[in-house]
């Protein structure tokens, strides 16, 4: 794909998931998610700081460990993860953002890293976050056939190994994937999810 295409892939990928979330009520906060470490909450929050984090580090910022600090939900997580949504779709869109660096200590606290392959990270991000709330949620998750395409070689890309044991760690290792599964299912083999996962564990 090119620059301009993970810039819109990610738009996408991130518009689907602020629907998805705008169906979370307070009552579903507590709810188990795919992320085994998280509740829903605790995943809403993670994804709305990820949101900032990444618009600081397209402004340069990315070095600074407070943009990346989760902090506790307000009163209206919903609506905050729709702002935080907004200002990093803002920052990705501005001029020669593609060309930028990234500092993403999360990642690699000593790279920086093209801002279009910096996109691609965010982009895989909320492909598979999206499915993550919406399984919490027992909602179907649908996932246009041109984003599975392009989300399925960033997926197969992430490193696997220990890192992924670590807690908070956003991806856990890898699962096999039967060879005709479909991209979706393949997708989050590859970043340790069961795509047969139910949130009542059955």
């Amino acid at each position: 794909m090119t620059a301009p295409d993970v810039a819109d892939l990610d738009r996408r990928a991130v518009r689907a998931s602020v629907e998805i979330v705008s169906g979370v009520t307070i009552n579903d906060l507590n709810r188990a998610t795919p992320c085994t470490d998280w509740t829903l909450g605790e995943l809403l929050a993670h994804m709305t700081v990820q949101h900032d984090g990444f618009a600081a580090a397209a402004a340069g910022r990315g070095a600074d460990p407070a943009v990346w600090t989760v902090q506790p939900l307000g009163d209206d997580p919903v609506a905050e993860y729709a702002a935080a949504a907004e200002r990093v779709l803002a920052a990705f869109a501005e001029p020669g953002v593609l060309e930028r660096e990234f500092s993403l200590p999360e990642i690699s606290p000593a790279l920086r890293f093209p801002g279009a392959q910096a996109i691609g990270f965010h982009f895989i991000d909320y492909v598979v976050h999206g499915w993550d709330v919406a399984r919490a949620l027992r909602i179907r998750y649908e996932l246009s056939p041109d984003l599975a395409r392009a989300a399925l070689p960033i997926a197969q890309a992430v490193p696997d190994g220990k890192r992924r044991l670590q807690p908070g760690a956003a991806f856990r290792p890898g699962l096999p994937a039967p060879a005709d599964a479909v991209a979706l299912d393949q997708i989050l083999s590859a970043l340790g999810r069961s795509p047969d996962w139910r949130a009542d564990g059955g």
